[in-house]
């Protein structure tokens, strides 16, 4: 399932990458303020659906773009999880900081992940129990255990300006305890980061699972924790994440625990 999974992030990515070299000519549309879907969304999207399709003619699928499948309910025992394009600005931009997204859920549990940087050629996999890797390499998640000496990652509002106050708060809070705040625009990436210690955390709201899912598995099996500003499991349904190391995931909740709700 995982070799599938890399299969179809990679045809993804040539899709993308083919977009690259003229970025004038894509076709934009504004889904909502701020939020952005181009024709190489769905074209990736649907390159990464054909893939898993053929291979698993039953499986269900909750894409960004297209949606659920006709066949996806609560209890279906395989659910893949899609972001063609995380980080569709930064695309449209020419700015390199996106991803393909794809995750394996059964039975809700995420049990497969790949994140591809196609950009980079760098592929984030992991199999539940069976460890994280970049480029078939094992990852472990930073040994920093002080908020003082990390570079932290998250996300602001962008299709809901009305929370802008909040963040701006909590990126008070965060600046004034940690070495750096990064906010690249790529989530599903800037767990990858977290998995492979680029960055010692993360943390953000507004989310969809499929911005989260495969990030979520690759941290922890790395050793990293994720879970909700208040510390709890739900997550991925949730639409707010916080991710780090153990004791860097612990920190972050003090802080950030306020902003739960």
């Amino acid at each position: 399932m995982l070799n599938t999974a890399v299969k179809a992030a990679r045809r993804a990515g040539t899709v993308i990458n083919r977009a690259t070299f003229d970025l004038d000519r894509i076709k934009v549309t504004e889904k909502g303020q701020n939020d952005f879907v181009t024709e190489v969304d769905k074209a990736a999207e649907q390159a990464v659906i054909d893939v898993l399709k053929t291979a698993y003619p039953d499986h269900a699928f909750l894409a960004e773009e297209t949606g659920a499948s006709a066949n996806m309910h609560d209890q279906h025992e395989n659910v893949w999880i899609i972001d063609p394009i995380d980080g569709t600005t930064n695309f449209i931009h020419g700015f390199p900081q996106y991803c393909v997204s794809i995750a394996l859920q059964q039975r809700g549990q995420i049990t497969q992940a790949v994140v591809y940087d196609p950009t980079r050629n760098d592929l984030f996999t992991a199999t539940k129990g069976a460890g994280a890797y970049l480029n078939e390499k094992r990852i472990r998640v930073s040994r920093r255990d002080k908020m003082a000496d990390s570079l932290i990652g998250t996300g602001f509002p962008f299709r809901d300006n009305d929370q802008l106050d909040e963040y701006l708060k909590m990126f008070r809070i965060m600046t004034e305890r940690c070495a750096g705040l990064r906010r690249p625009g790529a989530a599903a990436l800037d767990l990858a980061y977290v998995a492979c210690g680029r960055l010692d955390g993360f943390f953000e709201k507004g989310l969809h699972p499929w911005d989260m899912a495969a990030g979520s598995l690759l941290i922890t099996e790395a050793g990293g924790i994720v879970g909700t500003f208040a510390g709890e499991s739900d997550y991925l349904y949730n639409g707010q994440v916080l991710a780090g190391s153990p004791k860097i995931f612990a920190q972050m909740v003090q802080l950030l625990s306020p902003f739960a709700k």
